[in-house]
């Protein structure tokens, strides 16, 4: 299996993960799950959005979830937030929309985790190319990219 960007990053950091390869024509985060046998709930998509002060703000919920736009203005402690148009997230990030992870963005972005994730002892994500995905420990996830666990969904 070809190594994503991601995967080296994990590697470099001495974190151990799960790498799974699913066909590039799925492009629901459920099928998704379901085509690799894993639990929705422990399935995670990487949203990225736009505050009322203009920062890009990154969210990691569950891909059996909607982004509670409140609860994530709160998390981040702004006004509001609204997801940027899809055209623009890879200039911003590297990645294309399917492919999107919280790991190895072209810039550092505050990014915060859905509380769910704490529920399991791995969670699965982008691994930052389309058909690819990794499983980590949401804790070494959290320590990777100096996040936090926040109620983000409804």
């Amino acid at each position: 299996m070809e190594k994503t960007n991601v995967m080296r990053i994990l590697d470099q950091a001495n974190i151990s993960y799960n790498s799974y390869t699913y066909s590039p024509d799925l492009t629901n985060g459920e099928e998704v799950a379901k085509s690799l046998s894993k639990d929705p709930s422990q399935t995670f998509k990487t949203l990225v959005t736009v505050s009322n002060t203009l920062e890009h703000l990154v969210f990691v919920i569950p891909v059996n979830q909607t982004l509670n736009l409140k609860k994530a203005s709160k998390a981040a402690g702004v006004k509001s937030v609204e997801m940027i148009k899809q055209k623009e997230l890879f200039n911003l990030t590297g990645y294309i929309h399917g492919g999107c992870s919280p790991i190895g963005m072209k810039k550092k972005f505050r990014t915060f985790i859905d509380e769910t994730a704490m529920l399991f002892d791995t969670i699965i994500l982008s691994a930052g190319k389309v058909g690819y995905q990794v499983e980590v420990n949401p804790n070494d996830l959290i320590n990777l990219i100096s996040s936090n666990y926040f109620e983000l969904t409804d």
